[in-house]
C-alpha cells in the first residue's frame, strides 16, 4: 500500500516513519523546502528518541520519501493523511488555515479513489466539512472516503506509542474507508491492539476528551498537593492510596508545576470552544485551565521561601522543556516560572540536556550552562523544573559545595525530603 502524509511536523514525521517501519510505502510532504532538504540529508528537525534511526533505516530501504510535490504524492497514494499544524488562536480555537490549504491541494491532485484521513487534532465536524470542501474543489470528479484517525503520541515515547498503542481509533461513516484503514493497521492485530470503530464526530471528540481528562487528573493531584502542603502530609502517600483504586488508576497522579506542551493546553482550550459552539457548558475543563495557570505561579513563592527576597539573588535551574525526553518548549511551566523570578529581580542560569536551543527563543534573558553543575555554581538555590533522568542521581556533596547556600526547590519531587534534609539541605517539594 502507498500512503501520503501531508505535514512533517511531530505527528506527521512520526506517523510516516512508523508506517514505513510496518512495510508501507510512505511519501511525506511539506511546503518547507529547507525541512525537506534536511530530511533527505538525514537531518531530523525534532528531538524524539529513536526517530532518527527509523527514518534512516526506512529511507535507505526505499520505503520512506520526502518531497514538496504534493500532487505526485497524492496521485500515487491510496490513503492520504492530513497531519498539518492546527495551532491555537488567541481565543483558544484552532487555526485551521494550514489544514484548509492542505485539503485544497489534495482536492486539486485527486486522480481516483482515496481515503482522506485527518491525523491533526481538529474541531468536531471537520470530517463532514472536509467531504464537502474537497467535493467542491475536485479538479476531476472522483469518489473518495473520509476518516478520522486521531493520534495519542506522547512526546519522548512516540515510537513506542505508535508501535504498541493502547488502542487505534478509526472514525468513519463509510465501510470501504474503514476496511482500508483496518488493513493499513493490520500489523498491530498481531499484538492484539484494540481497534475502536466510531463515527467521524466521535473520533474527533475522543482526542479532545482524552487529553482533557488527563489534564484534569494532573490538575486534581496538584490541588491535592497544595492541600497536603497546608496540612503537613505527603501527597505521594495520598496519590498511592487513591491510585490503587482501579477506577482511578495510578498514572498522571504526579504533582508538579502544571501541565504544558503542545497538546494539553491547546486541546483543553479547544474543547471549551467546541462546547461553546454547541451551547454546552464545560465547567470542569474551564476550572482545569484556570487551576493549571495558577499552579505555575504557585511555584514561585516556594522558591522565594527558600532564598528570601529575589532581588540580587541567583537561581540555578535544571530542566526547561515541558517534560523529559523532548526539546519542546511550548507552554512549558519553566517559561512562566523563570520570567516571574526575573521580574522580581533575580538572575537565572539554566541547563537542559536538549531544549536549550529552543529555550533561547522564549527565554533570551537568562544564562545557559554547559551542564547541571555549572548551572548551580554560586547559586542561592537549585530549582528542578523538568525531571530528566540525569537529574535524579546528582552528586549531592558536589551540589552542596557548588551552591552558595544548600537550598533545593524540587518542583518534580524526584528526591526524598527526609534524605535531603539529613544531608543538610533546606528542601521544598510539591505537596511533601
Amino acid at each position: 500500500m502507498h500512503i501520503a502524509v501531508i505535514g512533517t511536523g511531530y505527528v506527521g514525521l512520526v506517523t510516516g516513519a512508523c508506517f514505513a517501519e510496518f512495510g508501507v510505502e510512505v511519501t511525506c510532504v511539506d511546503v518547507d523546502e529547507k525541512k525537506i532538504e534536511d530530511l533527505n540529508n538525514g537531518v531530523i528537525p525534532i528531538y524524539e528518541p529513536g526517530l532518527d534511526t527509523i527514518v534512516e533505516k526506512n529511507s535507505k530501504a526505499g520505503r520512506l520519501h520526502f518531497t514538496t510535490d504534493i500532487k505526485g504524492a497524492v496521485e500515487s497514494a491510496l490513503v492520504v493523511f492530513l497531519a498539518v499544524g492546527t495551532p491555537p488562536r488567541p481565543d483558544g480555537s484552532p487555526d485551521m488555515s494550514f489544514y484548509r490549504q492542505a485539503a485544497l491541494d489534495i482536492a486539486k491532485a485527486m486522480n481516483g479513489y482515496k481515503v482522506l484521513v485527518t491525523k491533526s487534532t481538529v474541531p468536531v465536524g471537520t470530517g463532514k466539512w472536509l467531504r464537502e470542501f474537497v467535493s467542491e474543489n475536485l479538479a476531476h470528479h472522483t469518489d473518495f472516503g473520509i476518516a478520522s484517525n486521531p493520534e495519542f503520541l506522547r512526546e519522548g515515547a512516540a515510537i513506542e506509542d505508535f508501535m504498541r498503542p493502547n488502542r487505534v481509533v478509526i472514525g468513519s461513516n463509510e465501510e470501504h474507508a474503514i476496511a482500508i484503514m483496518k488493513d493499513l493497521y493490520r500489523p498491530l492485530y498481531l499484538i492484539e491492539t484494540p481497534v475502536v470503530i466510531t463515527s467521524l464526530e466521535a473520533a474527533e471528540l475522543i482526542k479532545y476528551a482524552s487529553n482533557a481528562f488527563l489534564a484534569t487528573k494532573i490538575t486534581f493531584i496538584n490541588e491535592i498537593a497544595n492541600l497536603c502542603d497546608a496540612i503537613g502530609c505527603d501527597v505521594h502517600d495520598v496519590a498511592r492510596g487513591i491510585g490503587m483504586d482501579n477506577r482511578i488508576g495510578r498514572k498522571f497522579l504526579h504533582p508538579g508545576p502544571g501541565y504544558g506542551g503542545s497538546c494539553f493546553p491547546k486541546d483543553t482550550r479547544a474543547l471549551t470552544t467546541v462546547a461553546d459552539k454547541f451551547g454546552v457548558e464545560t465547567l470542569i475543563v474551564d476550572a482545569v485551565i484556570e487551576a493549571n495557570d495558577r499552579q505555575r505561579l504557585a511555584m514561585v513563592p516556594k522558591i522565594e521561601g527558600l532564598v528570601g527576597e529575589f532581588t540580587g539573588k541567583r537561581i540555578g535551574v535544571l530542566g526547561l522543556s515541558f517534560k523529559p525526553e523532548t526539546d519542546d518548549m511550548r507552554e512549558s511551566p519553566a517559561i512562566e516560572i523563570i520570567n516571574e523570578i526575573i521580574s522580581k529581580g533575580a538572575s537565572v542560569k539554566a541547563y537542559d540536556p536538549v531544549a536549550m536551543d529552543e529555550a533561547k527563543h522564549v527565554l533570551p534573558d537568562i544564562e545557559y550552562a554547559n551542564n547541571e553543575y555549572e548551572a548551580i555554581e554560586g547559586a542561592d538555590a537549585m530549582v528542578i523544573i523538568t525531571e530528566w533522568n540525569q537529574f535524579r542521581a546528582l552528586d549531592m556533596d558536589k551540589v552542596k559545595s557548588l551552591l552558595k547556600a544548600p537550598k533545593i526547590a524540587d518542583l518534580r519531587n524526584i528526591y526524598e525530603p527526609a534524605d535531603m534534609r539529613e544531608m543538610g539541605f533546606e528542601y521544598v517539594g510539591v505537596g511533601r
